[in-house]
């Protein structure tokens, strides 16, 4: 039978936006039907087309939205899940983050839902307890899982059956002969509270006082931002501890972000020994069942501390009162794909957003944050020495022009006789190569053809180990040619230049009683991995660790007395705006891993261009004037942090749909006497992952508001099938 069609009198129903996440223009408007109850920040199920997708009842509209559609056109609420509702301030974040990065709202709410089936409520777990009538038949094994069950709690079968030494079928026999009765628990054990008030260590008087410092902040339950820098080794996560203990005491949890899987081994190690209990994890190499219950934690407020990669930014806290951004100068919070942000920025926002304080700790803080923090935005906080007495390592450059390596090695003298000396006194030694793989250009020796990835303008990188040539940016992989593609020349191809795995071998040669080990992300693959490196270095267990960029930062070893950058000057290529800061901070903190306790340290650089600025500074120990200059030359040519720069990358399968849609771009740029407009151009990295690309780069003064401006530019451009336009404001890559 059909439906009687509504009454023209039947009232209107109530209606709510729904924010889906997914990359749509925004919040959608969903009738709610009686018995349902939908607030803002409640999870419901909504149809889409032929579907139904899980969203977030969001903020009502505002006035000055466009107006509402039709009531007799509205779908239905389909049901509201029982999960904790995304808080207020985070929905205001998503809002914030979307609007500033010119991303759809619903792009950003996904990263915040990370965890679908933690929108599910988790099933209870059945345990068992003694309380039946035992059987006649009493085997020894029995008798062993009755004496686990007697004076402790209900267990899980499996936990009985591996505390009693028996297998679980011996269980499973008990609990059928009604012997053990069950008991329902929660899904998941509560996480243990860290004990804030133990094994609190001795600050030295400059950590005192910065600790104190953070400490009032967390007090006063309001927004404030505090640099923490200190020289390499001089305590700041002892430091901030303090302030993370605080903020617990007050019963809020805290977030810390930091940039690198592989740094967590040993900051999970120093937040369990002050804290006595492990922090929450939060990061991509979690597993499903982990990442649900942490997500429920967090949302029920359990979770007290969580340590992520930048992911965890977007978590519903329900009390969160501190957040603290580590290495906050690294590249890594720099987010390239997906929605374009910068995570320290924005957790800088959330923290305003939240109203409560975040500590920014570097021993090589951005200029931006240097900028902020010298226009009093941004309170400093200094630690001048290492901790415990331990000294800076002496940095010194080996000029590789007067004192080469042999032909077909990377090592020179200087740094080959250190080694030696370092492996004689029972010390440690750590070579720098931010390359990964053998080589990083494979070439025919007859006629010089280069092996490319087809689907990227780059070309494969030798990776020896796996026997494969590969791909950096697609992952593209395959085996090395018999022969030469043009010339057809056999045996021909050569690796040109050092990877870490070719420095190894070098390393092998010369050094063969040397325990070495490689450490990249090849060889990484997750924090178990990085845990066993590190703490087989801690053990000296070995006495070499080569590695890229993943080795620099926030390792402790206190036998490592010297650290060797074999190719100082890698990170001054290119000529990007950041390339002098970002080679600075790297050089600056692979430096610091050396002579961190009683044993004084040294570096060496070899480095083609010893009176570069960047190295002289490293050498001087200068930072300050280092830091200055830097900001002068931004300051004179107007570029970050005093101005504004927006990428605008064009990119598709089809290179003349992607060069219309660019020349397009180009005639609608915007024009000003604030506005600068350059491009469009082949990006440097013209292909990648089979899509074409072009790009802009747009420059304005500090009070022109970017996202007003591109915002009008892109609203003049119809936009051509297959192409996409990604906007990345404040841009860290250029390629």
């Amino acid at each position: 039978m059909s439906p009687m069609p509504a009454s023209s009198n039947s009232p209107e129903p109530r209606r709510v936006r729904v924010l889906l996440p997914l990359p749509l223009a925004g919040a959608y408007d969903y009738a709610v039907p009686l018995g349902i109850a939908a607030e803002p920040g409640d999870f419901v199920t909504v149809p889409l087309g032929q579907r139904d997708v899980i969203g977030v009842v969001w903020d009502p509209r505002e006035a000055a939205d466009e107006a509402p559609i039709d009531a007799d056109r509205l779908k239905d609420v389909v049901c509201r899940l029982d999960a904790p509702p995304l808080p207020a301030a985070l929905r205001h974040f998503v809002d914030w983050v979307a609007g500033y990065n010119l991303s759809p709202p619903g792009a950003v709410l996904r990263m915040a839902m990370r965890s679908p089936e933690a929108l599910e409520p988790p099933r209870p777990r059945i345990a068992y307890r003694l309380g039946g009538v035992l059987p006649d038949r009493m085997t020894a094994a029995r008798r062993r899982v009755v004496a686990v069950l007697e004076d402790g709690p209900p267990r899980m079968p499996a936990d009985i059956a591996e505390t009693a030494g028996v297998g679980v079928s011996v269980v499973r026999g008990l609990i059928e002969a009604g012997a053990l009765l069950p008991v329902e628990l929660p899904a998941w054990p509560d996480y243990p509270m860290p004990r804030c008030d133990e094994n609190r260590p001795e600050l030295s008087a400059a950590q005192q006082a910065a600790a104190d410092a953070l400490v009032a902040n967390v007090a006063d339950e309001s927004f404030s931002v505090a640099l923490l820098e200190g020289v390499t080794g001089s305590g700041k996560t002892e430091v901030y501890f303090e302030a993370v203990a605080a903020a617990l005491r007050d019963g809020h949890q805290v977030l810390v972000l930091l940039p690198e899987i592989a740094l967590t081994a040993q900051w999970l190690d120093r937040f369990q020994a002050r804290f006595g209990v492990p922090p929450v994890e939060w990061h991509s190499d979690i597993k499903p069942p982990q990442r649900r219950r942490a997500w429920r934690a967090v949302a029920d407020g359990s979770a007290k501390v969580v340590v992520g990669a930048r992911s965890a930014l977007y978590l519903p806290f329900a009390e969160l009162g501190l957040i603290v951004i580590d290495e906050e100068h690294d590249a890594s919070f720099k987010q390239e794909d997906g929605v374009h942000y910068h995570a320290r920025d924005m957790a800088v926002v959330r923290a305003s957003l939240e109203d409560r304080p975040i500590v920014l700790a570097s021993a090589t803080p951005s200029l931006e944050t240097v900028s902020n923090a010298q226009a009093g935005r941004y309170a400093r906080l200094h630690l001048p020495a290492r901790y415990g007495g331990a000294s800076l390592p002496d940095i010194v450059t080996v000029d590789m022009r007067a004192t080469p390596p042999p032909s077909q090695r990377w090592l020179s003298p200087p740094l080959r006789e250190a080694i030696g000396e370092a492996l004689e006194r029972g010390e440690q030694t750590m070579l720098y190569l931010n390359r990964r793989g053998y080589a990083p250009l494979t070439l025919c020796g007859a006629c010089g053809y280069r092996l490319q990835c087809p689907n990227c303008s780059t070309w494969l990188v030798e990776h020896r180990l796996a026997g494969r040539l590969m791909c950096h940016h697609c992952g593209f992989a395959r085996s090395a040619p018999t022969a030469c593609p043009s010339c057809e020349a056999e045996d021909s191809f050569r690796a040109c230049g050092p990877g870490v795995e070719r420095l190894a071998e070098e390393v092998a040669e010369l050094f063969p009683d040397a325990r070495a080990a490689v450490m990249t992300s090849d060889t990484v693959h997750g924090p178990a991995d990085a845990t066993a490196l590190v703490r087989a270095m801690a053990a000296h267990e070995l006495d070499l660790l080569i590695g890229t960029q993943i080795v620099a930062k926030g390792h402790h070893f206190p036998l490592l007395t010297l650290v060797g950058v074999v190719d100082a000057d890698l990170g001054l290529e290119g000529g990007d705006l950041r390339a002098a800061e970002r080679t600075y901070q790297l050089l600056s903190q692979v430096a610091g891993r050396a002579g961190r306790a009683e044993h004084p340290g040294r570096v060496m650089l070899q480095s083609y261009q010893p009176d570069n600025p960047v190295m002289q500074a490293l050498v001087s120990g200068d930072r300050d004037a280092f830091v200055e200059a830097e900001l002068e030359a931004r300051r004179a040519a107007g570029m970050p942090p005093f101005g504004r720069l927006v990428a605008l990358i064009v990119a598709g399968p089809h290179l003349d749909r992607v060069r219309d849609t660019a020349r397009a771009l180009g005639r609608a740029a915007p024009s000003g006497p604030d506005i600068e407009v350059w491009g469009p151009a082949p990006a440097p990295l013209a292909m990648i992952r089979g899509r074409h690309r072009q790009r802009f780069l747009l420059k304005t003064a500090k009070s022109v508001s970017v996202q007003n401006v591109v915002g009008d530019w892109l609203a003049r451009v119809k936009p051509i099938s297959s192409v996409r336009v990604i906007v990345d404001v404040d841009p860290y890559s250029f390629l």
